[in-house]
């Protein structure tokens, strides 16, 4: 970082990612935003700049204080870290340091020490503060140390998962693997050992992929399990509205031996929407035909990951199917997981949230089966469909996936 750079951000201010700070701070504030930048997306600490923008630079040797920054982060945040410390000269006699916070922190939440207690912050904007326990909680997920999907459900049992659909899985779907349970405790046995369900203070009770899966009413347990579909008649979201469903129900469908789809599924039940509310457009190829103007296995393929890569930790909000004039539009809660990127997932990273949604999906066949949905098959059936590219855009509480229907965009 040269000295343009670094007036540049001083005068931009504090963000999520920028903390200024005076060279008197306490090691406890500097372990403390230290850590939630880890537990976010990392960013820079610039010492010696007061919070309101005044540049009154390092007053000790610089190998003192990177000396001190490193104790720092070694013994004051947990797991240790390892930032990069920098010194940028403003002028003759006056220097900046800069501390920079890795973007990809694999072992969240990091947490910083208070006294005798270890506590775990984050940066929400240009302060920080303690995490709540969801937040908590996410930082865990993130980090592949916690999976939420086999928290048990306390309050619910067996009986609240659909029988007919778990029989269908077991014997239709993956009967070569194993059999139909007979009893109800080789019943329990078997979910257990599936992860659908989970032992809780002595009972057999669904865990939270359990009930996403098979549950006969997933959204009286899980509210944030469903997809609110709306169809507008323009390109923004404040156009009329020519539908708008809210969608619950069970991922997998029911099906038999001799009809695969008895009764839809959650993904089925979006695609209809899609097909209920797309005008089919006239096409050329040798004969006059109609189709629609997304590609099925497309839109097929980024509802399915909405769903199985979604922050179920997130409460109160489901997926989001939009359609409009120029565009279908999924939006999934949540951020992508860990050291995820947009520019990764193009390239092929396979990285899952919920492994056991997308092992079931993938036994359905919704899932692609090497996990590389978006790069195998959105991006290139879109290119054949019309020429254009899926839009993929994360951001800090949701990413979401852009279809175009044309090769011109307002």
């Amino acid at each position: 970082m040269n000295v343009i750079d670094l007036l540049d951000l001083v005068r931009r201010g504090e963000s999520s990612t920028i903390e200024f700070m005076g060279e008197d701070t306490s090691s406890r504030t500097l372990a403390f935003a230290m850590a939630a930048l880890l537990n976010l997306d990392g960013g820079l600490i610039l010492l010696g700049v007061e919070e309101d923008g005044s540049v009154h630079g390092l007053e000790r040797d610089s190998r003192k204080v990177e000396a001190w920054v490193m104790e720092v982060a070694h013994i004051d945040v947990q797991p240790a870290s390892v930032p990069r410390f920098d010194v940028v000269e403003v002028e003759s006699g006056l220097a900046v340091g800069v501390i920079s916070i890795p973007k990809f922190a694999p072992d969240k939440p990091y947490k910083a020490q208070c006294g005798e207690n270890w506590l775990t912050p984050v940066r929400v904007g240009s302060t920080n503060r303690l995490a709540i326990r969801e937040e908590e909680q996410r930082l865990f997920q993130d980090s592949g140390r916690l999976r939420y999907g086999l928290k048990p459900l306390t309050g619910t049992r067996v009986v609240d998962l659909d029988q007919r659909r778990i029989n269908d899985y077991l014997g239709r779907v993956i009967g070569d693997k194993c059999q139909v349970a007979g009893s109800d405790e080789e019943l329990e046995t078997l979910l257990a050992n599936l992860e659908f369900a989970t032992d809780a203070s002595g009972r057999t009770t669904p865990t939270v992929d359990g009930m996403l899966l098979f549950g006969l009413n997933p959204g009286r347990f899980v509210p944030q399990s469903g997809i609110r579909a709306i169809c507008y008649q323009g390109t923004e979201p404040d156009s009329a509205v020519c539908a708008d469903e809210n969608i619950k129900g069970p991922l997998v469908p029911l099906g038999s031996q001799d009809v695969p789809m008895v009764e839809p599924g959650i993904v089925d039940r979006a695609w209809d929407f899609v097909l209920r509310n797309t005008e089919r457009e006239v096409h050329f190829e040798g004969a006059r035909r109609e189709r629609l103007p997304y590609p099925e296995s497309a839109v097929r393929e980024v509802l399915v990951n909405a769903l199985v890569h979604r922050d179920y930790t997130i409460a109160g909000t489901d997926v989001t199917l939009s359609i409009f004039s120029d565009r279908l539009e999924i939006e999934s809660p949540g951020r992508l997981p860990n050291n995820v990127t947009v520019e990764r997932m193009k390239a092929g990273l396979r990285c899952a949230r919920n492994q056991t949604l997308v092992n079931v999906m993938r036994d359905y066949n919704y899932v692609e089966a090497r996990g590389m949905g978006i790069r195998n098959k959105v991006i290139p059936l879109m290119r054949a469909h019309n020429g254009t590219e899926p839009e993929l855009l994360d951001e800090e509480h949701r990413f979401t996936v852009q279809l175009w229907n044309s090769g011109i965009r307002s």
